[in-house]
């Protein structure tokens, strides 16, 4: 299997290098920004890419713009992020579109060498491998989301809601009373955390909430 590194800090870099290279792999590029590594990819066509989340030039997200890029470019290639916490934003963005071919580890993990290495080749294979502390986190989130709140009728009129209906285009596709609408979507704003405020239009905050748009 052929690999691409993507890591900015030099002695984390060979580690990893050496790490894959004594699994198998065979590493045909070894970058320290984003530009490196979309254009190693571009050129090698690897079967994986290992990259950390924060590079430069910002030190921000980098690392996961670059793999959801590759993600859409070359789905044939998997990809395997290295960050030094659990940054949960990222891991979403990684896994809200396919899990295949998809590893997110936080870079102690890289020191548990047979671990590491077992995790890239099973990624490289079309895998998944999600340090267990990501998963904690992304299900601690998935658990207190406000959405999870609400019954299913109050499910169904916020997806109305986000199609554009008004409360009486709701109240005939429902058969209901414009009343009930209203009492829905009374419970909705409740169970969102939207109280009454002038400088915020509640029914569009709902809404972007539903289509994930809002932070919680």
């Amino acid at each position: 299997m052929r690999a691409v590194i993507a890591e900015d800090s030099v002695l984390l870099r060979i580690g990893v290098v050496k790490v894959l290279e004594a699994a198998g792999f065979e590493v045909c590029a070894e970058v320290g920004d984003a530009a490196g590594l979309l254009a190693a990819v571009d050129e090698h066509r690897p079967d994986i890419a290992v990259t950390d989340v924060r590079m430069p030039p910002g030190f921000s997200d980098e690392g996961v713009r670059a793999a959801l890029l590759i993600r859409s470019q070359h789905p044939e290639t998997a990809v395997l992020l290295l960050s030094q916490y659990v940054e949960e934003r990222y891991a979403a963005d990684l896994l809200s579109a396919n899990t295949a071919g998809v590893g997110y580890l936080l870079k102690q993990r890289v020191a548990d060498v047979e671990e590491f290495a077992e995790a890239a080749r099973r990624v490289a294979a079309g895998g998944t491998a999600l340090d267990p502390q990501v998963v904690a986190q992304l299900l601690v989130r998935r658990h207190s989301d406000p959405l999870d709140r609400l019954t299913p009728r109050e499910r169904v009129v916020l997806e109305l809601m986000a199609g554009g209906r008004s409360n009486a285009g709701i109240a005939a596709e429902l058969v209901v009373s414009d009343g009930a609408v209203s009492k829905h979507i009374n419970n909705i704003f409740a169970k969102l955390d939207l109280p009454k405020a002038d400088a915020d239009h509640r029914r569009v905050l709902a809404v972007l909430r539903f289509l994930g748009v809002a932070e919680q």
